[in-house]
């Protein structure tokens, strides 16, 4: 062989890319699309189709839709086409904007049609969003869309009756759709919504509130939120909920982040776009604007804070904080938002979760920064070892001498007032920066790893979006197209001030050991590194490099790793930080140890490191201008004296940093370049030295240790890989030697794959260096070894264990493969030894490992030949790369960061030449193995275990050789292959013209042409080897089972291959779709990036190239060779073995996604197998087959397939082995998850307005119509509707005639019966003998039975119900029923009175007459408590004919049915005895209510009296049971008796009153909560008037109830009855609020803590059904207008508790009393003070955690005094409890505006003028956690008045007092303002040295300590207020005033050594930075504070 020389060779240069031909009409548009569309063919090889015939392509496609919709063929003909548009979007042609405007319209319509099946509609969501999610392609000027119809179909499925319980998507897709679409509804339907939604509104519902916020946050156009914007901040202020914030937060976000373009918003643009998208019920009603300043010239909604006023910024900013969720000593306080909304429905989960609220209120902070108010002096610090000083904190104030009158008056003198008045500051002059550097300082603390919990990763999260979204926005502002205005537009001074208030906390959590929260705090660092690198990369360094060097604790090492990582671009990226270049090659030497065998994660953070680096450099030595002389055999650069004295860095001090030139700078990295040898080749034997340790191969798998030791490898040879690509050719060649000599004088059986992996690395960088290297190598040693017996052992097992003799071979063979990468034209040179070595190799290695190895080298070589790849990624474009200036000064483009039509992409294409090499393996290695396969199959041969390892070996070599070539040959399908297949599709019913057939296209196959001779001669032999593959199944399967399990894998990999490598199989595009979206979130550095690494644009260029090679994969070939291939793979999926027959099912499964028509073809197959008789694992394979999703929903969801599929699955209960059945369980769950009740009349109704936008669309495409395709489907349509409902119809009658028989198992009746459920249907006439065997069932023993046709009684019921009520196929649809007794009542002027009667209205009996006149009744509301909808609905009550009476038709028989079995006595006898069966239930089974509610509801009266004595019997039995089924059996009648005749209602209340008494007074304790429950259901959604009997009953025990009764129960039973009422009445029990309370208020001193307790309860409901909005008109528009122009202060959504404001005033004046006469001892709790006192704390505790929460402020504040009174009371640990809980809840609640001062001086009197040191000790941390909690909405002037009264407390005669008086202190000026920090330093300061301690006989001596320990403790709390950062002071304080006190008495001292030891611990992580703030003498006085004694002593 002739072996090449190595010195002639250049670093890989795949020579200029070839330059593909671009289409004209792509190549000469200017258009923004077209331009794209362009770059992205310039990245491929091969030419395109031009842009013309694509856009033809497409109006077929459109066509067809088209056709489709005009046929009603929505499925499958329209999903057939549907999913082409999707696959053309893919390559990535536009759609003009005509198209995509018609497109969205119709698929728009489609979506929203009623009834339209769900997964359609989840396709059209999918595209409405793809086409309208940019902004640039589509506004609302281009399109607009009605809004009304998403809402009726959201709001009508949204909330479930209560008999309804099929839940469906549907309101997920309409909220997505209206998330999607709401920016083209016209801003003019803003007035529209809201007359809509805000009637909607009603507190006392949460559930209803929230839907209505819903849809008013879904829909209200964004553009323009001037309007109503105030409204909804009222509205927020005034509820006190977690969900509601959250969504609020949402909305804020987006309005914050679209207006800071102040043109978004003006009025002149509602009336200039054309209001062209009306639907049917939308109207414009016009509102008075004319607080609105529309003439004006429009300047946008900018406010005081971004488009925010101060009032709604300090509402935001305290959400903010309650936000992080951050615990404090408060019991709880910010769980009341959350306990609030235990009150919301489920319905409101199946709605589009809201964005998490931390990123939310990130963005509105960030688009609401703007320069709008006076700078502040900025923070002057160089280091970041201190949090910037908001608002002027870094101006030291006057300081206030002497001291006049007591030590407590000095203490708390005033701290901030002066003789002029102060111009408020902010921090870089913008408010809502300042207001964020206040959050970050007042949460530092709990960033750090010590204080850390969830609230960590919230703080984390929320600073990495706060820099995420600035560097977006900051971004923004740089481009030309930006329409922020520029005195908006974030500057310098604001950018650099966010890093300095940020990174203090990034590196207290980058310590984290939660990875969540390191994760955020690395994207952090690495946005702010990009915003402000010197701030950022320097403090890293000065962290990593102790830790590199020491290795302190492995999570603080591999902690720096990872923020190294972050901010690689400020290391390497010249553009970003061109000074960071320099201090790369010393992080790099830190790094090596990295590399750690013993520690996976640290060298997974190294790995990743260096991959982020190693993209964007060169490794090489620079030349600085002048030549370099390289050793040729080390590839080393001859030594020379270096002429520059600059010296790398080594650390990085404190202090700024040196600032040198760019020229200087570039000196130091020249000079670095020359250690990058050494480097590479230490990195390099790092990586060497951790494969020779890794575990020896072994265990089930065969690997060298497990899944970590393989993902170590992958991760160190990633990182290994992208060095070789970017190392200079002389290091290139010494790192090539270096493998070469390790591979050539090593053999290690452990690192086999890792040696492989290596050598593949070098060969990515250079093929023809590596193969001239290795190749002769590899090839001598390989024959070598063969010739000695290598691999002689013949073994076909997977498990099998190579034998160490073997080593050598697989150590060469392995390299040879990983030699084999990356150009095919680098091994046409060795064509000849390679195809030598390659029969060799078939011939000789017989063992599985060897001949799998063999293989693989085969596959990998053609894989190189044939396929279309990129050649390299390196970070510079290949002709740059080569060029002498760029490596002379590479270091100047380190970082390159290229537009995607600026990248040159080489790439390999197979020429003639690679083609033929790879035909010649084709023939002369491949060709003959199938002859010699094609002998093995002789029937006379003796198929022993030479035979099984034969056939494994040469088909393996076959198998890979194929799997080498997905791209070789284009496959061709013809004309009649397509029909045939068409005519066998798993598509059934449709005409061809509807299933979709895929056009070929140019995807880069190396033989295209199917005329050319070597097309047809690899198609031939492919076909050989499928055939091949037949007839060998075949021979395998009736052979027997013996010795040929290794074969039958062996063939199954092959018939994989055969079948599926094709293609993208190798290039999978959602492999290269997944990896490319990696490396954009890898490698960006802010949102909107457009310039990206160049090997980011390669691999998108490979996408692109496997996007249009996935197009031609889709449509695969299948002809009768195809299809015996999926008939002997479905034999394989019923083998005796369960490892064959897993392995089968998996690839059958593959196939079902390729091809089409396995599925339709294989389930005749797999029925066969369900027969009687058949073997059990034969039937087990077809069960576990048909569970594959392939099958079973297939199977299911197709009706005309379902009666087969049910009778075989029906069937299998023959079998009852255990197995079987298990597998028969998981099947019927499986596809009952898919069998879904079916409903046709979408197909036979027509729909207008999806017509016309069809014929709009068609009027957009230039496509003709073939003759009669839309008839054809039309009637094809029909025929398949028709086959379909004879299929349902068939599948019903099989299970009904299943669950009829007796035969049947009872699982599998249960089965059938949730089958028949489901099998109840609205769109067609009803089965009687369907119904009767539900309602049957309903007695059936088996209770599951029993549960699922109850269900089923109900849907039937509601059906009938339906189908009589509705007057269209629409409503049938949408499930809309007129019901003839319902009425619209217009309301055209309410008012607050109309409001009040219509309330008062439900007290008094109803009118009969009267009401059968006018409509009185009226069950839910949805409307009046903030304003009345123009019409509202009522109903009348039924007369003597009730609407039910008149059944529809269709429903007729099935009535008739129900009505024979239910009318017999015998029926409701056995019913009654599975409802009185024990079932440990305390309340009804509301199913059963349900079912007899159903009933009674369509038959009415007429069954009444076949239950009466049934009934009878249950009542008169005390028995518990006996009584829960009487309450199920009367919920059902009183609830289904409001549809009965009048006088039939009469007759049952006059029957069941009289039975209330009396079970009244037989219910005991077991029966409460089961009678309770039952007037819960029979009020649930009720006018009381309905049951007038119910409530004077109920109202009657209420009054005459004894509250201080003998026993509680007596009391407890009516109160629990009572509450039952008024709870389910909810807002309509507003009537007999005042009359019950009257009733109440005396008792509330009750001797029986239940019934206070359920008082509490009442109080705290009426307060809030008594809430009312104070408009001055009930009416939308004035709520809207008055929330604009009323004062801020105005309560007009009820934010005031007025309501029991009286009975308030009543208690503060009675506890004077009551607490003078209240009981000593143990009798304290009987005092009628200690009871009231627990009852006003559980009501006022329930108020806070209801949503009408602000209203408790009223109520508390007077009421304060007297719950600081019952903290301290020791007799009664109870009342002394739920006031502290009170208070401390209390503060988690945002108090309204009014309330913040009042709240707060309570607080200080109480402080003050307390004689009980206890109130003063329990108040102090109260008043810092209510400052923590609404600190943003305090004033500063409160704050520094706050700070003076704890000042005060320092000198409290109470030590405790005082130690906690300090804390409080700490707390407080850690979360507050530092300004007054001076000044109190020295006041403190100044008051210790002013101390004498005289001796203690001194009669002062006690006050002296008091003084000094007073001043010790101010001070140690202005110490522990800075518990991670050294200001200026604070060493002087520490070692010059707090170590003179060290020795004092007790306490001072324990004081002090307390403050040492906090400081040493909150210090010790970061004291080598902290200690330089120190001087030497003070850090000997620092050592003897924290130790007594001096370390330098």
């Amino acid at each position: 062989m002739d072996v090449p020389d190595i010195a002639t060779l250049q670093l890989h240069d795949p020579g200029p890319p070839h330059k593909p031909e671009i289409p004209e009409d792509i190549m000469g548009s200017d258009d923004r699309y077209m331009v794209k569309l362009r770059n992205y063919c310039k990245s491929l090889p091969y030419s395109v189709e031009s842009n013309s015939r694509m856009q033809e392509m497409l109006e077929f496609i459109i066509l067809r839709l088209v056709q489709c919709i005009e046929a009603r063929d929505y499925d499958p003909g329209f999903q057939q086409w549907d999913s082409m548009l999707i696959y053309w979007s893919m390559l990535k042609y536009p759609i003009p904007k005509d198209k995509r405007i018609a497109l969205t319209k119709l698929y728009f319509h489609i979506a929203t049609a009623p009834g339209m099946p769900t997964h359609i509609v989840s396709s059209c969501s999918d595209h409405l969003y793809s086409w309208t999610r940019s902004k640039k392609k589509m506004s609302v000027d281009d399109l607009r869309l009605p809004w009304l119809p998403i809402y009726k179909i959201l709001s009508k499925d949204l909330f479930l009756a209560r008999r309804q319980y099929e839940i469906s998507q549907t309101s997920w897709y309409m909220g997505f759709i209206a998330e999607t679409l709401r920016r083209f509804f016209h801003p003019a339907t803003a007035n529209e919504m809201l007359q809509t939604f805000v009637p909607l509104i009603n507190p006392s519902s949460l559930s209803r509130t929230l839907a209505a916020q819903y849809y008013m946050l879904t829909f209200l156009p964004l553009s323009h939120p001037q309007t109503y914007l105030p409204m909804l901040f009222r509205m927020w202020e005034s509820i006190n909920s977690y969900m509601y914030d959250e969504r609020m937060l949402q909305f804020l976000s987006r309005l914050s982040e679209m207006h800071v373009d102040p043109t978004m918003s003006d009025p002149r643009k509602i009336e200039e776009l054309p209001d062209d998208a009306k639907s049917e019920g939308e109207n414009r009603p016009q509102w008075s604007k004319e607080d609105l300043d529309t003439n004006l010239r429009w300047g946008g909604l900018y406010k005081e804070v971004g488009i925010f006023t101060e009032r709604e910024w300090s509402l935001l900013m305290c959400k903010c904080l309650a936000s992080m969720e951050i615990p404090l000593a408060d019991a709880g306080s910010l769980t009341t938002g959350p306990n609030a909304d235990s009150q919301a429905t489920f319905e409101l989960r199946r709605l589009p979760k809201a964005n998490w609220r931390i990123a939310s209120l990130a963005r509105i902070i960030v688009y609401s920064m703007s320069p709008d108010g006076m700078p502040a002096p900025g923070s002057n610090v160089s280091t970041p070892f201190m949090t910037p000083m908001p608002s002027g904190m870094s101006t030291p104030l006057p300081h206030h001498g002497g001291i006049n009158g007591s030590l407590g008056d000095y203490l708390s003198s005033p701290l901030a007032k002066s003789g002029h008045i102060k111009v408020k500051t902010y921090l870089a002059g913008c408010k809502a920066l300042d207001s964020l550097a206040k959050l970050i300082a007042s949460t530092e603390g709990f960033f750090h790893p010590t204080n850390s919990g969830s609230w960590t990763n919230d703080l984390s999260a929320f600073v990495k979006y706060i820099v995420f979204d600035f560097n977006k926005r900051w971004h923004e502002e740089q481009k030309a197209d930006c329409k922020t205005p520029i005195h908006r537009r974030l500057t310098r001074q604001m950018k650099r001030e966010l890093v300095k208030s940020l990174r203090t906390v990034c590196f207290l959590a980058m310590f984290s050991q939660d990875s969540g929260t390191v994760s955020n705090i690395q994207s952090a660092l690495k946005s702010m590194s990009v915003l402000e690198p010197d701030l950022i990369l320097h403090p890293i360094l000065e962290r990593a490099v102790p830790a590199l060097e020491a290795l302190i604790e492995t999570q603080r090492t591999i902690a720096v790793i990872k923020a190294l990582g972050a901010v690689a671009p400020a290391l390497v990226c010249r553009e970003i930080y061109y000074p960071g270049a320099k201090h790369l090659l010393p992080i790099l030497e830190l790094l090596l140890p990295g590399i750690d065998l013993n520690d996976p994660l640290k060298t997974f953070c190294t790995t990743a490191f260096l991959v982020e680096v190693a993209q964007y450099i060169k490794f090489g030595e620079l030349s600085a201008g002048k030549s370099v002389a390289y050793d040729t055999d080390t590839g080393m650069p001859v030594p020379e004296s270096p002429s520059m004295d600059l010296k790398l860095p080594h650390s990085i001090d404190n202090d700024e940093e040196e600032h040198y030139s760019k020229e200087e700078e570039d000196a130091i990295v020249i000079t670095m370049s020359e250690q990058f040898a050494d480097w590479v080749a230490a990195f390099l034997r790092r990586v060497i030295t951790l494969f020779e340790n890794l575990p020896e191969e072994g265990g089930i798998t065969g690997t060298a240790g497990g899944q970590t030791e393989l993902n170590l490898v992958d991760a160190v040879c990633a990182a290994f890989s992208q060095i070789c690509v970017h190392l200079s050719e002389p290091l290139y060649d010494m790192v090539l030697n270096m493998v070469y000599d390790y591979a050539s004088t090593n053999v290690r059986t452990n690192a086999v794959r890792a040696i492989h992996q290596l050598v593949e690395c070098v060969a990515n960088a250079n093929p023809q260096k590596t193969l001239a290297k290795f190749l002769p190598m590899c090839i001598a040693n390989i024959r070598n070894e063969l010739e000695h017996g290598a691999s002689s052992v013949r073994t076909t097992s997977l498990n099998s264990t190579s034998l160490p003799s073997d080593a050598t071979l697989h150590w060469n063979l392995a390299i040879l493969r990983g030699s084999m990468y990356n150009d095919g034209k680098a091994t046409l040179k060795y064509k000849d030894d390679l195809l030598d070595l390659f029969k060799y190799l078939q011939e000789k290695t017989l063992s599985k490992r060897g001949f799998s190895s063999t293989g693989k080298l085969i596959s990998s070589t053609l894989l190189t030949l044939t396929h279309t790849y990129p050649l390299e990624n390196k970070f510079v474009n290949i002709d740059e790369w080569n060029n002498e200036e760029f490596q002379a000064g590479h270091h100047r483009s380190w970082g390159r960061l290229y537009a995607p039509e600026d990248v040159e992409v080489s790439w390999h294409v197979p020429d003639t030449d690679e083609i033929d090499f790879a035909l010649q393996i084709f023939k002369e290695a491949v060709e003959p193995t199938l002859l010699s396969i094609d002998a093995l199959l002789d029937p006379d041969i003796k198929r022993d275990s030479v035979w099984r390892n034969d056939f494994c070996r040469h088909l393996s070599l076959v198998r890979n050789a194929f799997s080498g070539i997905p791209t070789f040959v284009k496959e061709v399908v013809s004309a009649e292959e397509t029909t045939a297949a068409v005519q066998s599709s798993d598509i059934l019913h449709e005409i061809p013209e509807m299933i979709a057939v895929i056009e070929p296209l140019q995807s880069g196959f190396a033989l295209a042409d199917p005329e050319d001779p070597r097309h047809k001669y690899i198609t031939t032999l492919k076909r050989r080897f499928g055939e091949l593959l037949h007839r060998a199944s075949e021979a395998l399967r009736t052979q027997g089972e013996e010795n040929i399990l290794d074969a039958v894998h062996m063939l199954l990999r092959a018939i994989r291959t055969y079948m599926l490598d094709y293609g993208d199989s190798r290039d999978s595009y959602y492999v290269q779709l997944d990896r490319y979206q990696n490396e954009l979130n890898i490698t960006r550095q802010y949102a909107g990036q457009k310039h990206w690494p160049r090997a980011v644009l390669v691999r998108r260029a490979r996408l692109y190239h496997a996007a249009r090679l996935r197009w031609n994969s889709v449509e695969r070939r299948r002809g009768t060779l195809e299809n015996e291939l999926i008939d002997e793979v479905t034999e394989w999926c019923m083998w005796h073995y369960a490892t064959v027959r897993e392995s089968a099912q998996s690839l059958l499964d593959s196939l079902c996604s390729i091809y089409d028509g396995p599925r339709s073809r294989s389930l005749p197959r797999l029925y066969k197998a369900l027969n009687s008789g058949t073997d059990d694992d034969r039937m087990k394979g077809a069960l576990w087959t048909l569970n594959t999703a392939a099958f079973a929903k297939y199977a299911v969801s197709n009706p005309t397939l379902t009666p087969e599929f049910v009778q075989k699955l029906f069937g299998c209960q023959f079998n009852e082995k255990p197995s079987i059945q298990e597998c028969v369980n998981a099947l019927a769950e499986t596809s009952l998850s898919s069998f879904v009740e079916p409903c046709y009349i979408i197909f036979d109704m027509e729909n207008t307005t999806i017509l016309a936008s069809a014929a709009a669309l068609r009027e957009r495409i230039s496509k003709t119509d073939e003759t009669d395709v839309v008839s054809r489907c039309a009637a094809q349509r029909k025929e398949r509707v028709r086959l379909w409902n004879a299929g349902v119809e068939s599948t019903t009658n099989s299970i009904l005639s299943i669950a009829q028989s007796p035969r049947t198992h009872w699982k599998y009746s249960i089965v059938a019966i949730r089958c028949l459920r489901t099998l109840v249907r609205k769109d067609a006439p009803m089965n009687s003998e369907h119904v009767k065997h539900l309602l049957l069932a309903t007695l059936d023993s088996q209770y599951s039975i029993r549960y699922y046709s109850q269900r089923a009684i109900m849907k039937i019921t509601r059906f009938m119900k339906l189908k009589t009520f509705s007057n269209n196929p629409a409503d049938i649809l949408m499930e809309v029923n007129h019901n003839p007794l319902r009425h619209t009542v217009h309301c055209d002027r309410p008012t607050s009175q109309y409001t009040t009667q219509w309330l008062a209205d439900f007290k008094a009996p109803l009118d009969i007459k009267k009401a059968q006149r006018e409509p009185l009744l009226f069950e839910k509301v949805p409307t009046g408590w903030l304003a009345w909808s123009d019409t509202s609905a009522f109903l009348l009550p039924p007369d003597s004919s009730t609407p039910m009476s008149a059944c529809h038709p269709d429903c007729q028989d099935a009535l008739n049915v129900i009505r024979k079995e239910v009318t017999q006595p015998s029926f409701w006898e056995k019913l009654a005895k599975h409802y009185t069966l024990e079932n440990h239930s305390e309340v009804i089974v509301q199913d059963n209510a349900s079912c007899i509610k159903s009933l009674f509801e369509v038959l009415q009266a007429e069954l009444f009296e076949a239950l009466k004595p049934t009934l009878e019997n249950l009542l008169a039995d005390k028995d518990k049971n006996k009584q829960r089924g009487a309450a199920e059996l009367l919920s059902g009648i009183v609830c289904g008796s409001k549809h009965w005749a009048m006088n039939d209602q009469a007759k049952f209340w006059k029957w069941f009153t009289p039975q209330l008494k009396r079970i009244f007074s037989q219910t005991n304790n077991d029966m409460v909560s089961i009678w309770t429950s039952f007037f819960e259901y029979a009020f649930y959604n009720k006018d009381p008037r309905r049951v007038q009997p119910l409530v004077d009953f109920i109202m009657e025990e209420f009054e005459n109830v004894d509250f201080n009764a003998e026993t509680t129960f007596d009391v407890v039973k009516v109160l629990s009855f009572f509450r039952a009422m008024y709870e389910e009445l909810d807002w309509k029990f507003s009537a007999w609020a005042e009359d019950v309370l009257r009733r109440c208020w005396p008792e509330i001193r009750s001797e029986h803590d239940d019934a206070l307790a359920y008082i509490a309860e009442i109080m705290a409901f009426c307060d809030k059904i008594m809430r009312r909005a104070n408009a001055s008109v009930p009416k939308v528009e004035v709520i809207i207008r008055e929330s604009r122009v009323l004062p801020a202060d105005a309560d007009l959504m009820g934010l005031h508790g007025i309501f029991h404001e009286g009975r308030v005033m009543e208690l503060v004046k009675k506890f004077n009393v009551w607490r003078e006469e209240r009981l000593p001892g143990v009798r304290a709790f009987q005092s009628t003070y200690d009871r009231v006192g627990i009852m006003v704390c559980r009501w006022l505790f329930q108020v806070i955690h209801d949503t009408h929460a602000s209203v408790a402020f009223d109520y508390i504040l007077p009421l304060m005094p007297e719950l600081f009174r019952f903290t301290e009371i020791n007799d009664n640990d109870d009342l002394a409890l739920r006031s502290k809980v009170l208070l401390n809840r209390m503060c988690g609640v945002i108090s309204p505006k009014p309330f913040l001062i009042p709240i707060l001086d309570e607080m200080f009197t109480a402080i003050q003028t307390s004689s009980s040191w206890r109130v003063r000790l329990k108040i102090l941390p109260l008043v810092q956690v209510y400052y923590f909690r609404q600190g943003p909405c305090i004033s500063e002037i409160k704050t520094v008045e706050m700070i003076e009264v704890i000042c005060r407390c320092l000198d409290d005669e109470i030590v405790e007092v005082r130690e906690m008086a300090a804390t409080t202190l700490t707390g407080i000026l850690r979360v507050s303002p530092r300004r007054s920090v001076v000044a109190l330093k020295d006041r403190f300061v100044r008051l210790a040295k002013n101390s004498r301690l005289l001796e203690r006989r001194d009669a002062t001596y006690p006050i002296a300590i008091r003084q000094r320990h007073a001043a010790i403790l101010g001070i140690c709390a202005l110490v522990e207020s800075y518990p991670y950062t050294i200001e200026r002071w604070l060493p002087a304080l520490l070692t010059g005033v707090l170590v003179e006190y060290t020795y004092d008495p007790i306490p001072i001292s324990t004081t002090v050594r307390k403050c040492a030891s906090n400081f040493k611990k909150t210090h010790q992580d970061t004291w080598h930075e902290d200690s330089k703030k120190f001087t030497e003498d003070q850090l000997a006085a620092l050592s003897t504070l924290l130790t007594g004694s001096s370390y330098y002593a």
